[in-house]
């Protein structure tokens, strides 16, 4: 069931990402356009870079679920079947450890047990935490940014699922590997 889950999140993922750089794409172009025409607008500059960010962390995910990431395999070619399975778990376990670092660290920087606690009155929640995420707004756009940086938990759930059934595979594979006779 979960391999199924992130295989579907991993898929939609990859759906996003590729109309994000579609949308990436478009605004690039009607910027060209409106600034050769003397009418610049300026807010596609801001909307570009969003779309890109978001779209680089759903690439990201999907990267590393597939196992797919830029690597030195210099090691690893060398090493025999058995310890280059080794190798693989252990970075399977340092990719949810990374994913699961970032979830607390995301945790932390929301804060939604306090933003509920204080009623979700944003003066009460700064005043208490010294935490602005809520009130900050982007330049051209004027969008609470916490909206664009909302990015980061997505990725770091969706990159600890992918994490997790990573692991599980590597798992059983060092098991069937270690039931094959020799």
């Amino acid at each position: 069931m979960l391999k199924r889950l992130s295989s579907g999140i991993a898929r939609c993922e990859g759906v996003i990402a590729a109309g994000l750089a579609a949308i990436i794409s478009l605004l690039i172009l009607l910027n060209i356009a409106t600034r050769s025409l003397g009418q610049a607008l300026y807010w596609t500059d801001e909307l570009a870079i969003h779309a890109m960010i978001w779209m680089t962390f759903f690439t990201t995910s999907v990267v590393l679920k597939r196992r797919e990431g830029v690597a030195v395999t210099l090691l690893a070619d060398v090493l025999p079947s058995g310890l280059r399975q080794g190798l693989n778990l252990l970075v399977d376990i340092l990719v949810l450890f990374f994913a699961l670092f970032l979830a607390v660290l995301c945790w932390r920087w929301y804060d939604p047990a306090t933003l509920w606690a204080s009623g979700f009155d944003l003066q009460a929640f700064q005043g208490a935490t010294f935490n602005f995420i809520y009130s900050e707004t982007s330049r051209t756009l004027g969008i609470p940014k916490f909206w664009v940086w909302l990015c980061l938990p997505i990725f770091a759930v969706s990159l600890s699922l992918h994490a997790v059934v990573n692991l599980i595979d590597g798992i059983q594979g060092l098991a069937r590997a270690e039931r094959r006779p020799a």
